[in-house]
């Protein structure tokens, strides 16, 4: 055993790790970052990379969203992270989405945020088929997120001296002390940031509401190109977004997709398709909740999630090229859990999905707290 010291240990090195890494760096603290994993592989690389502030749930969650936004625009040029989009098209098909929009508009996260007729959205994004009206925001931004999270961890230890220890699974955490089988590592401050180990040790804290949710997605290259301007969303997400669902124009939105679109619905399916580089769409997702998911995916699952995507988009046919299933934490009654144990010692979960959205706001907040 070596032991090693620092003035914050980071116990995860997924999106919320890293960004409570950054924070402490930023304070001018010694940082370390341990990781049961030798590279990133769990729900920080297996989703959109789709930094989104509208719809989030008002309050701390669109808070925290608006804030990472700003700060992601400030790390992905100094790190050498590409941004591929910036702001959001939500494409309305039928008019009680229209009427969820136009409601959204006028609260005050619908602030910039603009709302179309169907015409208009055509001359501005042609490749939507916005039949009954759109909505652009420009608080948005999209990176690669398998690209884009061992930049970041890149970065920290080149600009700011954050030390990586991946590979060591985190045998016992206390305040002051965290040990792994060949590292006892000693700091004023701990965070724990357990992702989806929800009986590693960070369970002692963590409630036994907790699950995980299980997603799919894929990705999909067109046969001829095409120009996505944004991220691109449409009426199931009005119904599962808390920021639009919450409000009560959202009621009728549901009744009418429950009766058209119930087995979608039974699929926990909402559209997001974001493009990368390469010209690919990269489309989802689903959500099926359970102590342990199983790894499989349902073909019929991603014909839905597709033919959704044709719904919302004017596009050519399209051939897949890779799927994958994410998981992430829920079962709590807020976006996210932060426990304060004892005084040097913090245990932070995003229990929503908006990991990439939410992780620099939410730890900004830790770290000002010590």
């Amino acid at each position: 055993m070596s032991d090693e010291k620092f003035d914050l240990v980071v116990v995860g090195a997924g999106i919320v790790g890293l960004a409570h890494a950054l924070m402490g760096a930023r304070r001018g603290w010694r940082v370390a970052v341990v990781e049961r994993d030798r590279r990133c592989v769990g729900a920080s690389i297996r989703n959109f990379g789709f930094i989104t502030v509208t719809g989030q749930g008002a309050g701390d969650t669109w808070r925290r969203a608006f804030r990472s936004a700003q700060v992601w625009a400030e790390v992905a040029p100094a790190a050498g992270i590409a941004v591929l989009q910036r702001g959001l098209w939500v494409a309305a098909k039928r008019p009680a989405a229209a009427a969820v929009l136009e409601a959204f508009r006028a609260t005050e996260m619908g602030e910039r945020c603009e709302l179309l007729g169907p015409q208009a959205a055509a001359e501005r994004a042609p490749m939507l088929r916005a039949d009954a009206a759109a909505l652009y925001s420009p608080h948005e931004l999209r990176v690669e997120s398998r690209e884009a999270i061992p930049r970041l961890a890149a970065w920290l230890a080149e600009a700011h001296g954050v030390q990586f220890f991946n590979g060591e699974a985190v045998l016992h955490a206390e305040p002051g002390r965290v040990s792994t089988a060949s590292h006892d590592f000693e700091a004023e401050r701990v965070v724990l940031c357990p992702g989806t180990d929800l009986t590693g040790p960070a369970q002692w804290w963590l409630p036994s509401s907790l699950r995980l949710s299980k997603l799919q997605m894929l990705r999909l290259m067109p046969e001829t190109p095409v120009r996505l301007p944004a991220p691109v969303m449409a009426d199931l997400s009005l119904v599962r977004y808390t920021g639009y669902a919450a409000l009560p124009e959202s009621r009728p939105l549901l009744a009418q997709l429950q009766q058209e679109c119930g087995e979608s619905l039974a699929n926990g399916i909402h559209l997001i398709a974001v493009q990368s580089a390469d010209g690919s769409l990269v489309v989802g997702d689903s959500h099926h909740e359970d102590a342990s998911p199983d790894p499989f995916a349902s073909e019929r699952v991603d014909e839905l999630i597709v033919q959704h995507l044709h719904e919302a988009l004017h596009l050519p046919p399209c051939r897949v090229v890779e799927r994958w299933t994410g998981v992430y934490p829920t079962g709590h009654s807020a976006d996210a859990l932060i426990e304060a144990p004892a005084p040097g010692l913090r245990v932070v979960l995003v229990t929503s999905g908006t990991g990439a959205s939410t992780a620099f706001g939410i730890a900004e907040e830790v770290v000002s707290g010590w």
